[in-house]
């Protein structure tokens, strides 16, 4: 009996560990400008999700089909596996992969598929509106340059904005997060990141722009974001 209970315990405690990631994948999705790769990362077991990851700055990380990463010091780069221990599976794309592809990939993975768009990524989200992604999020997003080509924001999926209040890019900045909400007739929801560091540029992935120190806590809101949506 009491082997038998250590047992049940044991198989109780193991049900409650985050699920595991299989070997990331090199992925050929074509696309634009060539160099249509990106990288593929699933949980262990059935994916209760997926997520499509889209970069900042001008999209190319450099995917070699070895599965090496030329720039990897982006947030959103560095942190793509960590989806698959809740459960998520996620596809990383490089400049040239396209978007709409990835997500026609993901949902022959995941029941539910989310775009996240990081920066100038969000310049691509109004082209993917045409796949019905389930959702999406703006994590230190150009809002201002992406809003004249969203259409209806009442036609929008369910939204989340990233925005960490020191953020001073520019094109950026936390008030035009504030602003898109309110366009959005605060149909998207607003998140706040504090903390971290900040050096350099103040685009660029060294500054609070790329939630330096912060990246648990913006890879959190966006599986419990992911996680809410049915």
């Amino acid at each position: 009996m009491i082997a038998m209970m250590r047992r049940l315990l044991l198989s109780a405690l193991l049900a409650l560990l985050p699920c595991a990631a299989t070997a990331e994948e090199v992925v050929e999705l074509g696309g634009f400008f060539g160099g249509g790769k990106a990288l593929l990362n699933k949980p262990a077991g059935k994916a209760r999700a997926g997520v499509v990851l889209l970069t900042g700055g001008d999209g190319y990380i450099g995917i070699g089909g070895d599965g090496s990463v030329e720039r990897s010091g982006n947030w959103i780069v560095r942190t793509r596996a960590a989806y698959a221990r809740s459960g998520i599976a996620s596809i990383t794309l490089d400049g040239g992969a396209d978007p709409n592809k990835a997500i026609e990939l993901m949902r022959t993975i995941a029941p539910r598929v989310v775009v996240v768009a990081m920066s100038r990524g969000a310049l691509k989200v109004p082209g993917t509106l045409s796949a019905r992604p389930d959702g999406i999020v703006f994590a230190s997003a150009m809002l201002d340059a992406a809003k004249p080509s969203l259409g209806d924001p009442a036609g929008l999926p369910p939204t989340l904005i990233i925005q960490h209040r020191q953020d001073s890019c520019r094109v950026t900045l936390p008030e035009s997060a504030i602003a898109f909400q309110q366009w959005t007739g605060n149909r998207a929801r607003l998140l706040w990141i504090d903390g971290g560091t900040s050096t350099g540029d103040p685009c660029q992935a060294r500054a609070y722009h790329g939630f330096i120190g912060r990246e648990g806590a913006v890879v959190s809101a966006i599986t419990g974001f992911v996680g809410s949506l049915r």
